[in-house]
């Protein structure tokens, strides 16, 4: 027991509590309730994206030792996921072809999502939100356009956050605000 005092740290402790920290803020009640987010698997894992894709957006930055951090929380997503197909009940020869589909789901996010964040354009990105998120429903564009504005104004506060305070475990993310309060900018 207490020769673990003395193990060398491999990072494995930060990356899991980066990742635990996307998985909970992912799970906060305002996404699914003012912003329309389907309170299904499928919504659930978008929301890890998004929020995955965040951490990814602000280490982008760094040096490329730095930005290890990011592959090692991708490595805790997958490892994650796979985990969770197989307690779904997915059987083993399945997983590997569900598992490229979450790769290629979460890559065509970051694709979808990094321009109009990186360019502050709102309506891009709640067209991508709302093909994404909402699956197009129509219905949901005020939604999708409050949640554009949570995510650029998430990246920008993202990039305020030095480095060290990733390189601990910690995911500084403000909860997004109830649509209807004064802290939304539903323009």
């Amino acid at each position: 027991m207490i020769l673990r005092f003395f193990r060398r740290n491999d990072g494995s402790e930060t990356i899991q509590r980066l990742y635990g920290a996307i998985v909970a803020h992912s799970r906060q009640p305002v996404f699914y309730t003012d912003y329309a987010v389907p309170d299904t698997i499928e919504g659930r894992f978008e929301m890890i994206l998004v929020h995955a894709f965040l951490l990814f957006h602000r280490l982008k930055s760094e040096d490329e030792a730095r930005r290890g951090l990011g592959q090692g929380v991708f490595d805790a997503f997958c490892t994650d996921m796979d985990a969770n197909l197989r307690e779904m009940g997915v059987g083993d020869l399945t997983v590997p072809k569900k598992m490229k589909k979450v790769a290629e789901a979460f890559y065509g996010r970051i694709a979808a999502y990094e321009p109009p964040v990186e360019a502050g354009d709102v309506g891009a990105l709640a067209e991508a939100v709302l093909r994404n998120v909402h699956g197009s429903h129509t219905a949901h564009a005020d939604e999708a356009r409050a949640f554009a504005h949570y995510m650029i104004g998430a990246a920008a506060a993202l990039r305020a956050v030095p480095f060290a305070r990733f390189a601990a475990g910690d995911f500084p993310l403000a909860p997004p605000a109830a649509l209807g309060s004064t802290e939304t900018d539903p323009s």
